[in-house]
């Protein structure tokens, strides 16, 4: 308890949970400045912001769930991509606005501790550390999988399957990577963005006039709800994973560039942009060899679907995709992770040890550490869908809470709250936003639903036990 007093000592607070008035100059345009002086610089631009959103959401998703969700509800895995589209923007709109008031590391935990306490804040916070190490070890374990598949096309036999040992090859190097410097993650991810959404606009422009019958074929596919209704709902819950990249934008907020304009316009961005080109992916896909079909090719499905439109060309070049995508969404979403281990512990509800900032980067090398080390052994499991969902689970809490939030600041309106930007259609829209949210959780796996209950029970028994005398509500 002595070393929580010190913490909050440290950070202005008193010991009665009492703060004191915001720093006026703790948020530039150009710094996050700390009272410790300890500060993170606005590297990131718009483009970057884009890129981070884009290169979470479009990455391993657009890749390897495809076979998964045709498996589960037939050609109506396009309305299951666009269901988790609309989801991501009901979220999008509100979390904008909390974003601008409120441009700090941390995204949805920082915005909910402080709007609804610190015991909320805590489940989230730890939630959401948990939840991108579930959804970072999806994308290697994804990115394992094309690289399976680059050595069977190359025909190079081995006495063991590489998927586990790329994935954590790749996790220990991204996060070293990122210890690095926030510079380099950020042109490095812009790179492969650009690239790989060049790639997917070639192949999609293509596979959208063949399934039309430009080139004389024709093959828009099967009835749409062949599998049924109640198939669409549950895959779209599977498929959310592929829409956490908006909100990792929020999370790298306090390295943003200009806040108020460009956190709004990277987030509702990132998610129109994604969405279509998951809705075409999907039409693509089924169109080609039909969802039966499609099911079968598993994770690595889009790699047949190019070489039934282009032959070993087209499979090479989505092959190279694959890996760029399932390579970028690793990357933002390590870093990430490891801002909320920042956070939560500038915050007191970590140790004190876990906010250090290497001297050399600039970057919060005991977070990343703490967010890499864990996700290494979550790749270790090699269960796709599991840790989809299970990332899903996490997320969605968190969203349908940051609406609620955005709903009691709005009631309450402290003096510090100004955001530049304010969500249209207010109460309605995050009113609408947290019960998609939560909704969209009642079609899960048991078994997904299972391990995200105990991970907020954990995060709360921990809060009970290191932090229950932080109080947050309202310091900013």
């Amino acid at each position: 308890m002595a070393d929580q007093v010190a913490d909050l000592e440290r950070q202005g607070q008193n010991v009665a949970g009492e703060t004191p008035a915001p720093e006026p100059d703790a948020v530039t345009e150009e710094t996050t400045v700390h009272d410790d002086d300890i500060e993170l610089e606005r590297t990131i631009g718009l483009v970057g912001g884009l890129a981070i959103g884009i290169g979470t959401m479009i990455g391993a998703g657009i890749f390897v769930f495809p076979g998964l969700a045709a498996d589960n509800a037939g050609l109506a895995a396009t309305a299951s991509f666009a269901i988790g589209g609309v989801v991501a923007l009901l979220v999008a709109l509100p979390t904008s606005e909390l974003a601008t008031a409120m441009p700090r590391s941390g995204g949805g935990y920082y915005f909910i501790s402080r709007g609804m306490g610190t015991a909320y804040g805590a489940i989230v916070g730890l939630g959401l550390w948990l939840g991108l190490m579930f959804a970072s070890a999806f994308y290697l374990v994804g990115l394992g999988h094309y690289a399976s598949a680059v050595v069977a096309e190359l025909g190079v036999p081995l006495p063991f399957s590489p998927v586990t040992v790329v994935g954590l090859v790749f996790g220990v190097a991204l996060t070293a990577l990122s210890i690095g410097g926030t510079e380099n993650t950020a042109t490095l991810q812009n790179v492969v963005v650009g690239v790989l959404l060049l790639v997917l606009t070639g192949f999609l422009s293509y596979g959208v006039l063949d399934a039309v019958g430009v080139f004389g074929r024709g093959t828009v596919p099967e009835r749409f709800f062949s599998r049924g209704y109640f198939p669409v709902l549950t895959t779209a819950a599977l498929v959310f994973t592929s829409y956490l990249g908006f909100a990792q934008v929020a999370t790298v907020a306090g390295e943003i560039k200009q806040p108020g304009r460009n956190l709004p316009r990277a987030m509702v961005g990132s998610v129109l942009v994604v969405t279509a080109f998951y809705v075409v992916t999907i039409f693509v896909a089924t169109s080609a060899f039909g969802a039966d079909r499609l099911g079968q090719f598993g994770e690595t499905a889009m790699v047949e679907v190019a070489r039934e439109f282009l032959g070993l060309p087209g499979a090479v070049a989505i092959l190279g995709a694959g890996l760029l995508a399932t390579f970028s969404s690793a990357n933002a979403s390590i870093l990430s992770a490891s801002r909320a281990v920042y956070a939560l512990s500038r915050d007191a509800l970590l140790p004190r040890k876990a906010s250090e900032v290497n001297l050399r980067f600039g970057t919060p090398h005991v977070a990343l550490l703490a967010a890499g080390g864990p996700i290494l052994a979550l790749v270790a499991t090699g269960q796709v869908e599991l840790l989809a969902e299970v990332a899903s689970f996490l997320h969605l809490v968190m969203y349908g809470l940051m609406c609620v939030a955005l709903l009691v600041l709005r009631r309450r309106d402290p003096d510090w709250y100004a955001p530049s930007y304010r969500v249209p259609g207010y109460p309605v829209l995050p009113g609408v936003g947290a019960l998609a949210s939560f909704g969209l959780i009642a079609f899960m796996q048991p078994a997904s639903i299972g391990i995200g209950v105990l991970v907020m029970g954990a995060s709360y028994l921990w809060y009970r036990y290191y932090a229950a005398d932080v109080s947050l509500r309202g310091d900013i």
